[in-house]
């Protein structure tokens, strides 16, 4: 889902647009609802930077983790904090080293702003580079908020006349989940199948995706009844709607006890993950995306079984820009629901 900003209102009130504030949804206390509260307007500091117009901002489970303080060891964000790590929208202003994008133009923002100059993002791997920024995550302002500043590196370019505002969720949860497939691909042939645990916002994307890029069965463990039948729409060849440990051992009775070749898991909390693995046979591979939960490593049962375990940290520029071509191309859909920024508090 996403949420849309109104122009020029904030919180009952009028202001000029080009005044030098702006509404933003902030983060002012953990364990408190966001507040709309009046910042200032960003500006271009760098020449490579950008000043996106928002479109849209997409609502994801991280914000609630951050409402909550449970992202501050990892990321420690100075409140207040404007949310929002899921952007879309029009470029506003240029910096001067700037010439491939114009005023106008609709963009998708890659949530991570990075030097471009380091191993890592000479290599292309966006998100390790050392001194990356999570903006609407780390402290770095996001785009629960009229305007945001970001890198000229970070936008990918929409087709002309896109309204960027639905597509605002493919910036994280359709990157992430075009980053899990793409590096759980060549595990993947005619022959094997693929758990799906969760069928959420990234859930449905990935869905979409493994039919688009892998051979595999596809199976989906999801205990709604709403996302189940979503799963069944986009393609997924068994949808068993049981709580995780059930479903572990319906996984088994499926592949005669011998496991399945790889486990996607959207979901990893709670018990989820030792149950995911559970689930694998030899030579098996648990990709992470679902965070909160624990498993236990016994090494004896990692080295007999030759498992892999694959960590996803959102995505790269290049997995963004292959995904926003699927989405042109009608090939990888979602369905969005639009607030006004005023309502955030109330969806998240």
């Amino acid at each position: 889902m996403t949420a849309e900003r109104d122009d020029n209102t904030m919180a009952g009130k009028r202001f000029p647009l080009g005044s030098d504030l702006m509404r933003s949804a902030q983060v002012l206390a953990y364990g408190k609802p966001v507040s709309i509260t009046e910042v200032a307007e960003p500006t271009v500091r760098d020449p490579h930077d950008v000043i996106v117009r928002i479109a849209g901002a997409g609502v994801c489970r991280t914000d609630v983790h951050i409402l909550h303080g449970e992202l501050e060891e990892a990321f420690h964000p100075t409140l207040p904090l404007t949310l929002g790590h899921e952007n879309s929208g029009w470029v506003h202003e240029v910096g001067p080293a700037v010439t491939h994008l114009a005023v106008g133009d609709p963009v998708i923002v890659h949530p991570a702003v990075t030097c471009g100059h380091c191993p890592a993002c000479r290599s292309g791997n966006d998100m390790h580079c050392p001194s990356w920024r999570f903006p609407g995550v780390d402290g770095w302002p996001g785009g629960y908020a009229e305007l945001l500043r970001t890198s000229a590196r970070a936008l990918v370019p929409l087709p002309d006349g896109t309204d960027p505002a639905p597509l605002a969720p493919h910036a994280d949860a359709g990157l992430t989940a075009m980053h899990a497939v793409r590096r759980i691909a060549p595990f993947t042939d005619a022959g094997s199948t693929v758990v799906t645990i969760g069928s959420g916002g990234v859930g449905q994307i990935a869905i979409q995706l493994l039919r688009l890029l892998t051979p595999a069965r596809l199976v989906v463990v999801e205990i709604d009844p709403v996302r189940a039948a979503a799963a069944r729409r986009l393609g997924a060849d068994l949808v068993l709607e049981l709580p995780a440990p059930q479903a572990a051992l319906a996984v088994r009775e499926l592949t005669n006890g011998v496991g399945v070749g790889v486990v996607l898991d959207l979901v990893g909390e709670g018990d989820v993950p030792a149950h995911a693995m559970g689930m694998l046979a030899k030579g098996g591979v648990y990709s992470i995306v679902g965070y909160g939960g624990y498993v236990r490593i016994e090494h004896l049962d990692m080295i007999n079984r030759e498992l892999t375990i694959l960590g996803n940290q959102i995505g790269t520029y290049a997995d963004l820009v292959s995904l926003m071509e699927f989405v042109a191309q009608g090939r990888v859909t979602i369905d969005s629901t639009l607030f006004p920024l005023d309502a955030v508090a109330d969806v998240l």
